[in-house]
């Protein structure tokens, strides 16, 4: 079965702010890791230039979600499709996706020991597409640009999420997957990642945000989905989650 635009938005129509074909769409994703079956039918779209907030309790599914989309290893995909930009991604390798413009930052940002960081910038580069030039990186982020010699795992944790999501930047990317980006940070440095954020959505860069600090991450979001046990239980905008208590409190503890 292929997908059409036509069949995604006929179901769909009641969250879409607008109206033509979502830049992004994920339909019926079933994935496993191993006989685990995390992942149960999820359905959303995003259109391009939105930042859209993927919540829910711990163990919901969130990160598993996006690592499906980035189509990992694990979990596996064994039902659904995944569309960007009208390309196939559930039909690609993971490096295919990483080339076709899916950017996954992970929580525990895999910064390259022995390396500096530039040279972790400077990895990012070494084939094509080529995203961002490094001094615009570091116009975004001057602490790298301060830091550029200093080994990459010796920074705190702050300048390591920006040298994690530099080093998408410099990808040419078309969807930013962000998980868990102010897991363990100081709320000083929360407000620059913040910051940081509020510059990639002004540059209208598709992102989509796994997040438990909920409330920081809608503040942000146009839109947000909230899973629960693998399923999509709330698909709308990110403002109905922040008018709805008694929905922040079942779903999300807050």
């Amino acid at each position: 079965m292929t997908l059409t635009d036509a069949d995604y938005t006929s179901a769909n129509t009641q969250h879409l702010p607008r109206q033509e074909p979502a830049y992004f769409q994920a339909y019926d994703l079933h994935a496993y890791y191993g006989e685990s079956y995390i992942v149960q039918g999820v359905t959303f779209n995003i259109h391009e230039g939105e930042i859209l907030a993927l919540l829910g309790r711990n163990g919901a599914g969130k990160t598993s979600t996006l690592r499906t989309i980035a189509r990992t290893d694990d979990p596996e995909l064994r039902h659904g499709e995944i569309w960007l930009d009208h390309k196939p991604v559930h039909e690609m390798t993971s490096y295919q996706a990483a080339g076709n413009g899916i950017a996954l930052v992970p929580e525990d940002r895999r910064i390259i020991p022995g390396l500096t960081v530039e040279e972790n910038l400077e990895l990012a580069q070494i084939a094509p597409p080529h995203g961002w030039s490094i001094e615009r990186i570091y116009e975004l982020f001057p602490r790298l640009g301060e830091r550029r010699k200093q080994e990459g795992v010796t920074l705190s944790g702050g300048e390591q999420q920006m040298l994690a999501i530099g080093r998408a930047l410099a990808r040419d990317i078309k969807l930013l997957l962000l998980d868990e980006p102010y897991e363990g940070l100081a709320p000083v440095i929360v407000q620059e990642i913040e910051r940081t954020l509020s510059e990639i959505k002004a540059l209208g860069i598709t992102t989509i945000i796994v997040e438990q600090n909920a409330i920081a991450a809608l503040k942000l979001a146009d839109r947000a989905i909230i899973l629960d046990m693998g399923q999509v239980v709330f698909d709308g905008t990110a403002q109905e989650v922040l008018d709805n208590a008694e929905l922040r409190e079942e779903y999300l503890a807050i």
